[in-house]
This record gives C-alpha cells, structure tokens and sequence, in this order.
C-alpha cells in the first residue's frame, strides 16, 4: 500500500508590504527588494502579529515566473516570536503578472502562487511549527500578501 499525503489548514498569515525596490537585471532576471511592515496571523490555537521587519527578496525571470524568498517574524498573543523563511514562486499569464506589478487587482486564483514556509521559535507551544512541513497557497494583492498556511500530515 502507497503511503498518502494530506494537508490540512493550520492558519492565515497576511503580511502588509511597502514600496518595491528593484535592483535591475542581474543577468538571470530583475531582482526586486519588497519590505513586509506589518501584519496578522490567524488560525485555530495561533495568533499575532508580523513584526514590522523583513523582506521578500525576489527575483522575475524572462518569462515573468517569480521566484520569491520571504524572511521575517511574526509574534503570538502569548508572547511567542517565530522566525519566517518562505520560499516559493508565482507565475501565471503574462498580462495579469504585469497587472499585478501595477498594483491593479487580479483574480487570485488566475496566479498559481506557492510556496514552502519554515518556522523556528523556541517557544513550547509552537514546537509542532519546527516538526511539520507546511505548503502555503498565496495570493498577492497591493498592498499585501495573504498566505493559507497548510501542514502537511
């Protein structure tokens, strides 16, 4: 018998973000610098707030695929601190990602944007962060980004 993979939704994370930075064509694509100022989280048994520092770190190849690197923290009610790496692409049609580069709204799900969350804390209550693997289904809007955060069991 196979074994089978499941997720399930553990929380929302919705990060609000600053203006973007761009570094120019490195040669394999533009680099963009995107600070990430605040925010929330909310799921069943974790909530908070993104602190306000960090960043997504991206870089839009040729043909508009984004590869993204988020880094930042966020801190629980109960006064947890759990440090956010967050890689993951976005990609779609050629229009709508040059529409979203505008800040012009887009159907979300019209843009297949994943990515791959890992958690450090050295809280107790959020141990099970650091013994699980999570897949996030993402969407971008303006002025933020909403991550559905699912572990994988």
């Amino acid at each position: 018998m196979k074994p089978t993979l499941e997720t399930k939704y553990a929380f929302t994370i919705t990060a609000r973000i600053g203006e973007v930075t761009s570094a120019g064509d490195i040669g394999t694509g533009v680099r963009r610098i995107i600070p990430i100022l605040d925010g929330e989280v909310k799921g069943e048994g974790i909530n908070g707030k993104v602190l306000p520092f960090g960043a997504d770190f991206q870089i839009i190849r040729p043909n508009e695929l984004i590869e993204l690197e988020a880094k930042y923290a966020f801190e629980t009610d109960d006064g947890a601190v759990v440090y956010v790496e967050n890689v993951g692409i976005r990609f779609g049609p050629v229009e709508l990602l040059q529409k979203l580069k505008r800040g012009e709204p887009v159907d979300p799900k019209l843009i297949y944007f994943r990515t791959r969350p890992r958690f450090e804390t050295g809280h107790p209550n959020y141990q099970w962060l650091m013994q699980h693997l999570f897949i996030g289904s993402a969407a971008r809007h303006a002025d933020r980004v909403v991550i559905d955060v699912h572990q994988v069991l």
